[in-house]
C-alpha cells in the first residue's frame, strides 16, 4: 500500500510526528463517539419520555469537554502534519543540495538542470502531501474501523462485523488500480520532464532561434511535448475520477448497508434505538478513513513516482572523493600517460605527457577540437574515468579534498557566469573579506573602473547573465573577479574568445602580468596570444604533437609554425582594421 521503506528512513524524524498525527486523529474519533453516544441517548430518553431522570449539567459539562477536546486533537494533528511535510521538505532538498555537490562540476553529465530543477521544487512537493496526509491518514485509517467495531460490536456483534469486513474492499480496489495507475504515473513524470527540458533549452536558445528564423520548428517541437503531455494529464485524471467513483460506491454503499442492518436489528427487538441510532451516526465513519486514504492515494502515487525521480538522483555514481590538501610546496602539475574518452569509440586525449612548473606561464594551443578544453575540465574536477596519472606536488589530483583545489585553482572560461545582482556582489563572491578598495584596484587593472564610476560605481546594478554589459566587460569583470580570488594557480580556457580585440588586449596583458607572480595555463586557439609563454605545448586529434618557446617551434618548422603562417597574417589584417 504505497509504504516506501527507504523514503521513510531518509526522513526519520518524520516518524515521531506522523505517529504523534495519528495519535491526536484516533482521540478526535474517541471524542466523536462519545459525542454520538450522548446524542443517540438523548434521543432515546426524549422518545421514552425518560429525559428529566438525566441531570443536564454533567451531561452539558462532558458534551463541552468533548467538544473542546476533539477540536484540540483536530487542530493538532493538522499542525503535526504540516510540521512532518516542512521536515520532509527541508530535509529532502538538503540531501538533493549534498547529492549536487559530491557530484561537483560533473554533475550534468549524469542529469539535465531542467531535471534537478523539477525534481528539487515539484517532486519534492509531491512528497509533503505524502507524509503530511498520506501516511498519517494510512494508519489511521487501519485504527479507527478497529475501534469503531470494538465500540458497537458491544451493541451487535454481527452488524459491526459485517461492516468491519466491508472496509478492506475500499484498499482491494485501491490495489487493483495501483498496478495500472503505476506505469502511468511513471510515463507522466518522464514526459513531464521531457516538456521541461524542452522548454529550457529553447528559452535558452531564444535568441538564436530568431536569428535564424528557426522558431517556428521549434514551437512545433514544444507543441508535441506539450500534447503528448496533456494527453497522459487527462488519462491520469480519468483513472483517478473512475477509482473515486468506486471507492464512493463501496464507502456509502457501505455505510448504507450498516444503516439497514441496524434498523432491521431494531425492528426485531435485537438493539435498543440508542443502540440503532448510535449505528446510524457511526456507519460512515468506518469508510471515511479509508475513503480519505484513497482520495490521497493517487497524490501517493504520484509521490512515489517523484521519489523515484529523487532515487535515481540520489544514486547516481559520485566521483571519488580526495581526502588530502593541496601541498604546500607543490612543484608541478604532471600530466603522465593520460588517456581520456568521451566515449568508448574514440579517444579524446592519448598518452598526454605534460608539466606545468609551479611559477611558470605555460600555453596550450591547437585547433579546435584538438583536445585543449579537455585538460582544463580534468584540472576542475569536472571530468574523471581517466587512464594514466595527474598529479599536483606528486598527489593524485583526485586524492585532493575538492574544496583545497577550487581554493588553489582558479578557472576563466570563455563564458564566465555573472549573478543577477550587483558588480560588488559578483565580486565578492570571489573573496567575501576583501575591502572596498581592493575591489576598485581589480577593476583598475582590467580597465573597468573608469566605466563603473560614470554608473553608480560597485553598485552598478547587473541584468541576468549581465545582459546590460558588453562581451569584453564582462570578461572583464570576470577576470577582475578572478584576480580577487588570488590563488597560486590559474587556468585561462580561451578566455578572450569572442570579445572585441581591445579587450582581449587588455585581459591578455593582465594574464602576463599575472604569470610574473602565479602559475598560470592558458589555452587557446590563437597563437599571437601565447608567443610570451614560457612552455608552449601544441595539440592536434588528442595528442601533444610539439613543445618549446614560440622562437623554438618557429624554427622546428613544423605544426605550429604552419598554424602560425595561417593565423598571423589574418591577425594582422584584424589589427589593421581595428585601427582604422
Amino acid at each position: 500500500m504505497l509504504i516506501n521503506k527507504r523514503l521513510i528512513h531518509i526522513v526519520p524524524e518524520s516518524k515521531k510526528m506522523i505517529t504523534t498525527n495519528v495519535f491526536f486523529q484516533w482521540t478526535a474519533l474517541l471524542c466523536n463517539i462519545g459525542l454520538m453516544f450522548i446524542i443517540a441517548s438523548a434521543f432515546e430518553a426524549l422518545y421514552l419520555k425518560q429525559l428529566f431522570f438525566y441531570p443536564p449539567i454533567p451531561i452539558i459539562l462532558v458534551t463541552l469537554l468533548l467538544i473542546l477536546t476533539r477540536f484540540f486533537s483536530i487542530q493538532t494533528a493538522i499542525l503535526f502534519s504540516y510540521r512532518a511535510s516542512q521536515s520532509v521538505k527541508t530535509r529532502l532538498r538538503r540531501i538533493i543540495y549534498e547529492k549536487l555537490v559530491l557530484l561537483g562540476p560533473g554533475y550534468s553529465l549524469h542529469v539535465s538542470t531542467s531535471e534537478i530543477v523539477q525534481t528539487a521544487v515539484e517532486g519534492v512537493d509531491q512528497l509533503e502531501t505524502y507524509f503530511g496526509s498520506y501516511l498519517p491518514q494510512f494508519f489511521y485509517s487501519l485504527i479507527a474501523p478497529l475501534t469503531l467495531f470494538l465500540v458497537l460490536s458491544s451493541v451487535s456483534f454481527l452488524s459491526a462485523l459485517i461492516l468491519l469486513l466491508c472496509v478492506p474492499l475500499i484498499p482491494i480496489s485501491i490495489a487493483l488500480i495501483q498496478t495500472f495507475a503505476k506505469k502511468l504515473l511513471g510515463q507522466y513524470w518522464k514526459k513531464y520532464t521531457n516538456l521541461g527540458n524542452t522548454f529550457l533549452e529553447n528559452l535558452q536558445g531564444l535568441t538564436t532561434l530568431k536569428i535564424y528564423q528557426t522558431d517556428s520548428f521549434k514551437q512545433q517541437e514544444m507543441n508535441k511535448s506539450s500534447e503528448a503531455f496533456r494527453i497522459i494529464t487527462m488519462k491520469v485524471l480519468r483513472m483517478q475520477l473512475s477509482s473515486i467513483t468506486v471507492m464512493d460506491l463501496i464507502a456509502f454503499g457501505g455505510a448504507a448497508l450498516g444503516i439497514i442492518l441496524a434498523i432491521l436489528s431494531f425492528k426485531n427487538g435485537e438493539i435498543s434505538l440508542s443502540g440503532c441510532l448510535l449505528f446510524l451516526l457511526l456507519s460512515a465513519d468506518f469508510f471515511l478513513p479509508m475513503r480519505q486514504l484513497g482520495s490521497y492515494f493517487h497524490i501517493a502515487m504520484n509521490s512515489i513516482a517523484a521519489s523515484e525521480r529523487i532515487f535515481t538522483l540520489i544514486d547516481l555514481p559520485e566521483p571519488i572523493r580526495g581526502t588530502k590538501y593541496f601541498p604546500d610546496r607543490w612543484s608541478a602539475i604532471v600530466f603522465n600517460n593520460l588517456c581520456f574518452s568521451y566515449s568508448t569509440q574514440l579517444d579524446t586525449l592519448q598518452h598526454i605527457d605534460l608539466t606545468i612548473s609551479r611559477g611558470r606561464f605555460t600555453a596550450i594551443v591547437g585547433e579546435s577540437g584538438a583536445g585543449k578544453s579537455t585538460i582544463a575540465a580534468l584540472l576542475n574536477g569536472r571530468l574523471q574515468n581517466y587512464t594514466g596519472e595527474l598529479k599536483i606536488g606528486g598527489i593524485p589530483l583526485h586524492q585532493i579534498k575538492r574544496d583545497c583545489l577550487m581554493d588553489a585553482i582558479t578557472f576563466v572560461g570563455p563564458l564566465a557566469y555573472l549573478f543577477k545582482g550587483t558588480v560588488r556582489e559578483n565580486l565578492l563572491i570571489a573573496s567575501p573579506d576583501k575591502k572596498e578598495a581592493e575591489l576598485w584596484k581589480a577593476l583598475d587593472e582590467v580597465g573597468l573602473s573608469g566605466f563603473l564610476r560614470t554608473e553608480n560605481g560597485l553598485d552598478t546594478l547587473l541584468f541576468e547573465k549581465a545582459a546590460n554589459l558588453s562581451g569584453g566587460q564582462c570578461q572583464r569583470l570576470a577576470l577582475a573577479r578572478a584576480l580577487l580570488h588570488d590563488s597560486p594557480i590559474y587556468v585561462f580556457d580561451e578566455a578572450t574568445a569572442s570579445i572585441d580585440v581591445e579587450s582581449e588586449n587588455l585581459i591578455m596583458r593582465q594574464i602576463e602580468s599575472l604569470a610574473q607572480r602565479k602559475t598560470v595555463l592558458l589555452i587557446t586557439h590563437r597563437l599571437m596570444n601565447a608567443r610570451n609563454a614560457d612552455t608552449i605545448y601544441v595539440m592536434s586529434q588528442g595528442k601533444i604533437v610539439e613543445q618549446g618557446t614560440h622562437q623554438q617551434l618557429i624554427n622546428q618548422n613544423g605544426y605550429f609554425k604552419k598554424l602560425w603562417h595561417t593565423q598571423h597574417p589574418l591577425e594582422q589584417w584584424e589589427k589593421e582594421c581595428t585601427k582604422q
